[in-house]
């Protein structure tokens, strides 16, 4: 029962680990939601990174909120040796695996088709929130200056949006901080979109990217057969 036992000790630290985890990410993603100015300011550099162009807030939340299930199904299963528990933890980190390598696929394979699914989702809150929420507004601005990028696409993003029917001209970042930014300057500087900008990152930290994503694949690997070892030892128990 060494050997079980030892197990079994890893297994709670390791899902406990897991657990805190996905408690803080949870915490930020609710600052964020709260009180996005704030983590802009703290954070201006990284904040116009690649999260921006997603809803952070929201992402943290979700990713939060799985690894504190995940965490507490391992935990508690280990802990109380509940077969019921560890099958579901087995099967929720099954099937988040199996998610993640087709994301991936979808990733290498289909890049225009996640350009058009993300034009299709972000271009219409640039439209309909851009001048009008004041945080949503203050992130896009950081993005737009530190990226050096216009809109997700290019400046035509803006065409018959909020912003563009109020000042009649568009977001200065669009004419490399020129004013005023109407749409013949705005043509001729031809300042690119951050979804371009933000594939060029990608693509220069992808070697990085990469060994992240297989790290935490071998986790979840490793995490299935520690928590199938311990269901299976329940029965000779």
């Amino acid at each position: 029962m060494g050997c079980f036992t030892f197990v079994k000790v890893m297994m709670i630290l390791f899902n406990l680990a897991i657990f805190l985890g996905g408690g803080t990410l949870l915490g930020v993603g609710i600052w964020v939601k709260v009180d996005g100015e704030s983590f802009v300011n703290i954070f201006g550099a990284l904040s116009s990174s690649i999260l921006q162009v997603v809803n952070v807030g929201y992402l943290l939340i979700v990713i939060g909120a799985i690894l504190l299930v995940i965490g507490f199904l391992g935990c508690y299963g280990a802990q109380k040796e509940s077969k019921c528990l560890l099958m579901m933890f087995f099967s929720l980190v099954l099937i988040i695996f199996i998610a993640e390598v087709a994301a991936a696929v979808v990733a290498l394979v289909f890049t225009g088709l996640a350009e058009t699914l993300l034009t299709g989702l972000v271009t219409p809150l640039l439209k309909e929130k851009y001048g009008v929420d004041q945080t949503f507004t203050e992130i896009w601005n950081v993005t737009m200056t530190e990226v050096h990028c216009c809109g997700l696409n290019n400046y035509t993003d803006f065409n018959n949006s909020y912003y563009y029917e109020t000042h009649n001209s568009y977001p200065r970042q669009c004419c490399d901080m020129r004013e005023p930014c109407n749409g013949t300057l705005a043509a001729e500087m031809a300042v690119e979109g951050c979804f371009k900008q933000i594939l060029e990152e990608i693509r220069t930290n992808a070697a990085v990217a990469g060994g992240v994503a297989a790290g935490i694949a071998a986790l979840e690997i490793a995490a299935m057969a520690v928590s199938m070892y311990l269901y299976c030892r329940l029965d000779e128990k």
